[in-house]
């Protein structure tokens, strides 16, 4: 029987690179279905839940996607709300990555660590990355700042990250790279997630910081977003600092995703969001 993977993105286009992802994964055929929202997906869902019987639900799964992970995780919920006995599917959220690549940066960064105690940074962090990012920090123990050059945002974001993981997260307005810098001065690990293509520090910002023990950068679109630092670092020292690029760590986001598709056949009831794909994510990174 097929495994048939149905790709429910908030989006007007489906996402190629998730769908290219998934059929890496393992799935048969992948169905994209653009601009969805929990208003619009009833024959869907019913759909991908009426047609196989039990034992053959875990050939079916879904998959939501797209840029607008508010957006996502309404969807997400509004799909689980269809399920009832006997009659669900496997179903993972990551819109924008915001999972699988959080939890790949972060896994890399915590590898054989405690960071109990320890202060982290968020740079540029009210994205869909950043967001889960500094949650999965502070459930490791850390103190988690976020920046944002608004502090309205970095206040909004940080409400529903306690909201959604009950974490505390502290808010700071940071405008430009000199304001970055000082926000980091404090800090022991400094995670970059900013938008493709802008530069949040520079080398001499972070360079001569004692503090600093740890730095990734999830940007992969040169001018990077942290000065001094390469793409391609793969828990590189650098002036003391151990480093990772955005494809240094883009291995384990990719077999992470891949890994995680694989999942959502083996039975019908997976359920993947942030906690268990980062759970998987440091199993991943620790062998």
């Amino acid at each position: 029987m097929k495994k048939l993977l149905f790709q429910f993105d908030t989006d007007t286009y489906p996402s190629v690179f998730d769908t290219v992802v998934a059929y890496d994964g393992g799935a048969d055929h992948v169905i994209g279905h653009g601009g969805l929202t929990p208003e619009n997906i009833s024959a869907l869902v019913e759909g991908a839940i009426f047609t196989r019987a039990p034992k053959d639900k875990k050939n079916t799964a879904i998959f939501i996607g797209g840029s607008d992970m508010v957006a996502g995780q309404a969807l997400f919920n509004a799909v689980q709300k269809h399920f009832f006995a006997g009659f669900q599917v496997s179903v993972m959220l990551d819109s924008n990555g915001c999972n699988t690549t959080a939890a790949a940066a972060v896994a890399k960064l915590v590898a054989n660590r405690s960071f109990a105690g320890k202060k982290a940074v968020v740079l540029a962090g009210t994205g869909p990355v950043g967001q889960r990012a500094a949650a999965m920090l502070a459930k490791e123990g850390a103190e988690v700042a976020i920046t944002s050059r608004k502090m309205e945002q970095a206040i909004k974001v940080c409400a529903a990250m306690k909201t959604r993981f009950d974490v505390d997260l502290i808010p700071i307005e940071a405008a430009d790279n000199n304001a970055r810098s000082k926000a980091i001065a404090d800090a022991n690990i400094v995670l970059a997630t900013g938008a493709a293509g802008i530069e949040l520090l520079k080398e001499d910002h972070w360079r001569d910081n004692p503090n600093i023990e740890l730095i990734a950068d999830a940007n992969a679109t040169p001018p990077l977003g942290i000065g001094g630092t390469d793409m391609m670092d793969k828990g590189l020292d650098r002036h003391g600092k151990i480093i990772w690029g955005a494809i240094g760590f883009g291995s384990l986001k990719l077999a992470l995703h891949r890994a995680c598709i694989a999942k959502l056949f083996e039975d019908n009831k997976q359920v993947f969001d942030a906690e268990n794909i980062f759970a998987l994510a440091k199993e991943m990174a620790n062998t």
